[in-house]
């Protein structure tokens, strides 16, 4: 079949995608920026057409001559994500039917016992989605999931540094509510299977894995399989879920945008009512993975950096995305620039093997409290702070997060760009080049700042000052680093 699979930038889309393509479907993947695909190891095999579902005029060309189309996007953690995922799934729904797609498929969240009342944006902007892609006309199978295990995952990241950082802790009452986890791998098996349901099906189905537990029950189990030690969790009242959300971003690299709505879901107990996809999609001889072996099989993958996607992987629809101008002297408006070089007595491969493994466990190469309070910083205002960290500690892909940071171009053994996300008055990015020169190689590091009004001149002016401590320790420590590994 020929299946168009939005969201492919993000945690469960791009390990879809793939899974399609060794079941032998042909892959068409959605992107408002196809150069956000064009590192990951699968590109090849698939089309990758440029569209963006809040601009329908951008959508016929993706969906035509589709068999399955997926809807894998949300807008969670961006402002007004209500109102962009209702217009997004809207007009995702009127191109498939246009189109004449066969099938819809779409991998929505759970939906509580109380039906008539959903407090939880998140789930009701999930369940508005569903209403929409069910009554578009297109046969769609929903499948309603609530918390997803697997390395990357935000809730397996939520759960993994609120059990590995806190021996005993202070929780809000609804870690005692009832949840059905469910492994990553079981939630793709049954989104490929969707592709062969008949033409007749056109409905919502719960998925879950075997276990029924509460978050609680879910820490200790992390820990038992993780080798800690029991841990102490006293739930206490007053923990409302906004500051149930701070706690969280406080803890974890989930920032308080996504942990809010995650928190939101967990107030509902979550757990399946039926299990109605075993008649068409039949569970594995084995049976479906137990929360245990989920947790052992994504701690694995973070043990062996072979973590093929993370949920910070995915940026809004609000995200930047515009690129560094070209010229340096960008005739548009003021561009402030520190510009620092440096002569390493190694050869570039090397030079470039420390460039590549900026940030995350390595960090910045320089003055490591500055960029941690800049982090704090930046998560005090609402921003994602340097604890996304990221995906592989060795190799990085165009499109995914490093720390603050999202890797906007990589020529690999001569430049890695990053473009800033963190919260500033303007757009920022910093530039790192590996060039060849006599006798061993050239750093070349660039940062370029263009201010947004008054604040943004005010803001370049304040930091300027700590360049010299902070980028000039970054270049001649990196250099460093070069002449170490070959030294």
């Amino acid at each position: 079949m020929r299946c168009l699979v939005t969201g492919a930038t993000g945690y469960i889309g791009g390990r879809l995608a793939p899974r399609l393509l060794t079941e032998g479907h042909d892959v068409r993947c959605l992107a408002r920026k196809a150069g956000r695909l064009r590192d990951v190891p699968w590109a090849a095999e698939a089309e990758i057409v440029e569209g963006d579902l809040r601009r329908p005029e951008t959508l016929p060309a993706a969906f035509e001559g589709v068999d399955v189309a997926y809807y894998l996007v949300h807008s969670l953690g961006q402002r007004g994500f209500e109102t962009a995922d209702r217009e997004a799934a809207t007009n995702f729904a009127e191109a498939a039917r246009a189109a004449g797609v066969r099938r819809i498929v779409y991998l929505g969240g759970p939906e509580p016992a109380e039906r008539e009342s959903l407090p939880s944006a998140h789930l009701r902007s999930r369940a508005e989605v569903a209403r929409i892609l069910l009554d578009s006309g297109v046969p769609t199978a929903v499948l309603r999931a609530a918390v997803i295990i697997g390395s990357g995952s935000a809730s397996f990241e939520m759960l993994r540094y609120l059990t590995e950082r806190l021996p005993a802790m202070v929780t809000p009452r609804w870690v005692r509510n009832r949840i059905q986890p469910i492994a990553v791998r079981d939630v793709l098996r049954y989104l490929a299977g969707c592709a062969h349901l008949p033409p007749e099906v056109n409905r919502g189905f719960d998925i879950a894995g075997p276990d029924v537990l509460t978050f609680a029950q879910m820490m200790q189990r992390y820990a038992r399989v993780a080798g800690l030690r029991p841990r102490i969790i006293l739930p206490v009242r007053p923990l409302t879920p906004g500051l149930s959300a701070h706690w969280v971003g406080l803890i974890t690299p989930v920032p308080n945008a996504i942990a809010r709505p995650l928190v939101e879901s967990l107030i509902h107990e979550a757990v399946a009512h039926e299990h109605d996809i075993a008649r068409y999609v039949p569970d594995p001889p084995e049976g479906l993975t137990g929360f245990d072996q989920a947790v052992g099989l994504a701690l694995t993958k973070v043990r062996d950096a072979q973590v093929e996607t993370r949920w910070s992987n995915a940026s809004g629809p609000d995200a930047p995305a515009e690129p560094l101008p070209s010229d340096p002297d960008w005739s548009g408006g003021t561009a402030y620039t520190d510009l620092r070089e440096q002569a390493v007595d190694a050869p570039p491969a090397a030079l470039w093997r420390v460039i590549e493994g900026v940030g995350g466990e390595h960090g910045w190469y320089s003055f490591p409290l500055a960029w941690s309070v800049r982090g704090w910083l930046d998560r005090l205002v609402g921003g994602v702070g340097l604890r996304r960290g990221r995906r592989d500690p060795h190799r990085l892909q165009v499109g995914e997060a490093l720390d603050f940071w999202r890797v906007e171009e990589i020529v690999p053994g001569e430049l890695l760009r990053l473009r800033a996300e963190m919260r500033v008055p303007g757009r920022a990015w910093l530039e790192m080049r590996a060039e060849p020169a006599e006798g061993g190689s050239r750093y070349v590091q660039r940062a370029v700042f263009l201010p947004h009004g008054l604040p943004g001149h005010l803001y370049w002016a304040s930091v300027a000052p700590f360049h010299a401590v902070v980028f000039g320790g970054m270049a001649r420590n990196i250099a460093r680093g070069a002449e170490q590994t070959t030294g």
